[in-house]
């Protein structure tokens, strides 16, 4: 089956023989490691079955965080954590987003636009949070997620996705919890203002890092979306963004072909169930897959809050006083929770099915990198 490596493998010289030096140092790195990614290039690791005694060999993954091919263990980590964190109570998504004529300007200066996006984001929810009967005086606990694509990966559309517990811990003058404070199950806060707010917060930031001039004035006319999505226990939405926090833009199994000119891939169009094929020439491909690429070390997940690591409220702390505001049968399914399965971290043998244990990796000169020490065991 053809993957997104193949298609960035054919027509990546092509696109660098059309824009040259336009291409930024950190989209030829992207390039570089995902077209070189378990190709043997890097290097490759050596595992002995420790059923048959069959050796296998592979390359080494790149891990670079824009690879389709390198981010499944971290997917399923990051759900099993953030499951395991999730509050008994309701939550919502709340879908901050920009209008068309900001887009070039976010994607041409992408850590100042992403900043601005995030903070104008997270600081409308403390801000209208504040002001809303239930949640006066209130600590929220919330974390974000950057997209920056939507159905069609070709399409350029930063968004965020902040998951928001339906709620907020009372805290005395010494910032200890003292109470959960419920909102209603169909209610977060106000639409109209948080939309109001929103908008202002973000071209108070877009000023602030020297952006704003660069937007269009019709810009500002236009409404800003901001979407309040109730989402349950939190798990369904969860399960939606955990394949995007660790990958950029499309995935192998929506490459349908790569033929000498063009890459043809799925998508979802909104409101429907169905997919439909979409065809695009390999260069513009490429440059669509690259336009997603983040900037340097930038965080494209950001906690907030109770939710943030150093807060001084614990979020069991928390859990706890959500579960004695909400009653018995909140407390006994907390207890009862199960943790998700780890992510098997090592491949099984081709030949029987059994566990896999590494020889030695080597880099991509041959170098001998590790030699581990074997220890057989029968895995029967």
């Amino acid at each position: 089956m053809p993957s997104v490596a193949d298609a960035l493998r054919a027509f990546a010289p092509a696109f660098y023989d059309r824009y040259g030096d336009h291409v930024p140092l950190e989209s030829r790195k992207v390039l570089d490691a995902i077209t070189r990614c378990r190709t043997g290039q890097l290097g490759g690791v050596l595992y002995q079955c420790q059923s048959c005694a069959r050796r296998h060999w592979t390359g080494r993954s790149c891990g670079n965080r824009h690879c389709p091919n390198c981010q499944f263990e971290k997917t399923q980590a990051w759900l099993a954590k953030q499951t395991a964190n999730l509050l008994p109570v309701h939550h919502f998504c709340v879908t901050f987003t920009v209008p068309a004529e900001l887009r070039m300007t976010l994607r041409s200066a992408r850590r100042d636009g992403y900043e601005a996006l995030f903070n104008a984001g997270a600081d409308s929810l403390r801000d209208v949070g504040s002001q809303t009967r239930m949640l006066k005086g209130c600590q929220l606990g919330f974390f974000g997620v950057l997209h920056t694509w939507g159905r069609n990966p070709m399409v350029y559309h930063p968004h965020v996705h902040f998951v928001v517990p339906g709620g907020g811990v009372l805290v005395d003058d010494a910032g200890d919890p003292t109470e959960w404070r419920s909102t209603a199950e169909d209610f977060l806060m106000h639409h109209p203002t948080l939309i109001r707010v929103y908008k202002g917060k973000l071209t108070d930031n877009l000023r602030a890092c020297g952006l704003y001039e660069d937007i269009p004035e019709s810009a500002w006319i236009k409404k800003s979306v901001v979407n309040i999505k109730r989402v349950g226990n939190g798990r369904a939405v969860l399960k939606y963004l955990a394949p995007y926090v660790h990958r950029v833009a499309i995935c192998n199994k929506r490459i349908v072909d790569v033929d000498n000119t063009h890459v043809r891939y799925t998508v979802k169009p909104t409101g429907s169930q169905h997919t439909v094929t979409r065809r695009a020439e390999g260069i513009r491909f490429v440059g669509g897959f690259l336009q997603h690429v983040l900037p340097r070390r930038f965080k494209k997940i950001r906690y907030y809050g109770w939710l943030r690591s150093g807060n001084p409220i614990d979020i069991e702390e928390v859990r706890w006083l959500a579960c004695l505001s909400l009653g018995i049968t909140f407390l006994l399914a907390a207890r009862s929770r199960q943790p998700l399965a780890s992510p098997p971290t090592r491949p099984c043998c081709r030949h029987c099915g059994g566990k896999m244990k590494r020889v030695l990796i080597v880099d991509a000169r041959c170098r001998l990198l590790v030699e581990y020490a074997l220890k057989y065991q029968d895995s029967g």
